[in-house]
């Protein structure tokens, strides 16, 4: 059975290319100034066994946006990884669903940093989704600069979702693993040393996927969902939801302290929106999951575990954790699928009032159909792409002299199925219902991939 995930949309492309690109409709704001790159799969070679989605090497594409015109550039992410199978020729690792008993000793999944990217002490990071390295890329050229160490002597690890603090320039993060530690969090200062690190004590292995932060606090998660003890005995990835287990958030001191957690119903949450304090309490939006692992279609054969592993949906949520009761309450603040959000990050743990996230239908493949904004009480704007096309996340690109945190614009990619044609789209982030502004062709296939940011101009 041919995997879809590797065709169509997300067929790889195998050429790096640099080229200024064409604005076909619209005029791209002259007050826009900055780079958009989003980060993705994208397999250099047949893979060992079965294919998952989230096997590809890592591969960035950026639009740099200056005086109305745009430039366009891909390159993949070389990790130490990706660098080996180069040297050899050859693929070394077999991916997500296979067992890692034949894969290189000592590193039982392929790094690829093939999840995130976000900006920090004037370079590109990007991150892998089960914990791997910090990878350096240069932002105007994005070539791979090697794993950050952040003054240590060893590449550090982190999880796929760090976090930066526009204020204080610092980086948090946590990793986990199935050993003791099971968890450690960390800050690094916005010079790139590690200025902070400490173990968080979890009942046992878990998989948390994203964190959020405030002015004084970091908020990790205990989320019901660990790998089955059978399947890490034969060396594969197979996990379970335990819905009869509550979600658990710990707030923590950003540079140490007591950890306190509070107990919120069962759910699992891949990306945070953002958070901050209020009347003696840290507000916290998320995008909700209450069945992070459906069950798999009979009629999808072989692949059926891992298309399955990828159905995505999640719903906009608010929870509020009280300093000085203890107690958590939450509520629903949408019942749309829709995820993948970003905010203006110059507001990032700071009370904020809009974000951006990728709507999704229900459908074989994981696919976004089309970008809704956020306001406090839930839906502000909406815009479709339009039938066979699909986007990538938008970031929020603040327009030049801008304060109002939805005073700019929203980049995606996009591709349309039935031309094969990829575009760039440029949105006011004041008028998405409205469509477009700007729309520019891509001379190649951007294949549909993960996360993405908007680096500053001032900051290139």
């Amino acid at each position: 059975m041919d995997n879809p995930y590797l065709s169509g949309p997300y067929a790889p492309v195998s050429t790096e290319i640099d080229v200024a690109l064409d604005v076909i409709e619209g005029e791209v704001p002259r007050d826009l100034f900055g780079a958009y790159v989003r980060n993705g799969p994208n397999p250099k070679r047949a893979p060992l066994g079965a294919h998952h989605w989230f096997d590809g090497d890592g591969m960035l594409h950026a639009v740099h946006v200056e005086d109305g015109a745009l430039r366009y550039r891909n390159r993949y992410v070389r990790t130490a990884a990706t660098r080996m199978e180069d040297e050899a020729g050859r693929p070394l690792w077999r991916g997500l669903m296979e067992s890692t008993r034949e894969n290189p000793k000592g590193q039982p999944y392929r790094d690829t940093g093939n999840t995130d990217v976000l900006f920090h002490g004037g370079e590109l990071l990007t991150l892998w989704y089960i914990c791997g390295g910090a990878h350096r890329v240069d932002p105007s050229t994005l070539e791979s600069r090697g794993a950050h160490t952040f003054g240590r002597d060893r590449p550090a690890r982190l999880s796929a979702h760090a976090k930066v603090d526009p204020a204080s320039g610092e980086l948090l993060w946590f990793d986990y693993g199935p050993v003791p530690p099971f968890m450690r969090y960390g800050v690094v200062d916005a010079g790139g040393r590690l200025v902070h690190q400490t173990e968080i004590e979890l009942p046992g292995p878990r998989l948390p996927h994203d964190m959020a932060f405030t002015e004084r606090y970091a908020i990790l998660m205990d989320l019901p969902v660990w790998f089955r003890p059978e399947a890490l005995k034969h060396r594969k990835w197979m996990v379970d939801y335990h819905r009869d287990v509550p979600a658990r958030f710990g707030v923590v001191p950003r540079r140490g302290g007591e950890v306190r957690w509070f107990e919120a119903e069962p759910c699992y949450i891949y990306h945070s929106v953002n958070a901050w304090e209020e009347d003696g309490a840290i507000v916290m939006v998320g995008c909700r999951c209450d069945d992070p692992i459906p069950a798999p279609r009979p009629d999808d054969g072989p692949l059926a575990r891992a298309l399955a592993n990828l159905r995505l949906t999640a719903r906009l949520h608010r929870w509020r954790f009280d300093l000085e009761t203890g107690a958590c309450t939450e509520e629903a603040l949408d019942d749309r699928s829709a995820e993948f959000p970003s905010i203006d990050a110059r507001v990032a743990g700071r009370k904020s009032r809009y974000s951006y996230h990728m709507t999704i239908p229900e459908a074989r493949t994981l696919f976004f159909d089309g970008i809704v904004k956020y306001g406090p009480e839930g839906e502000v704007a909406r815009h479709a792409f339009g039938p066979g096309v699909y986007g990538s996340e938008a970031p929020f690109a603040p327009r030049e002299g801008s304060a109002a945190e939805d005073d700019g614009y929203l980049l995606t990619f996009v591709h349309d199925t039935a031309r094969d044609a990829s575009e760039l789209w440029i949105y006011d982030a004041r008028a998405l219902d409205e469509g477009p502004r700007a729309k520019a062709a891509i001379p190649q296939r951007v294949p549909l991939g993960f996360h993405a940011t908007w680096v500053e101009g001032g900051s290139l």
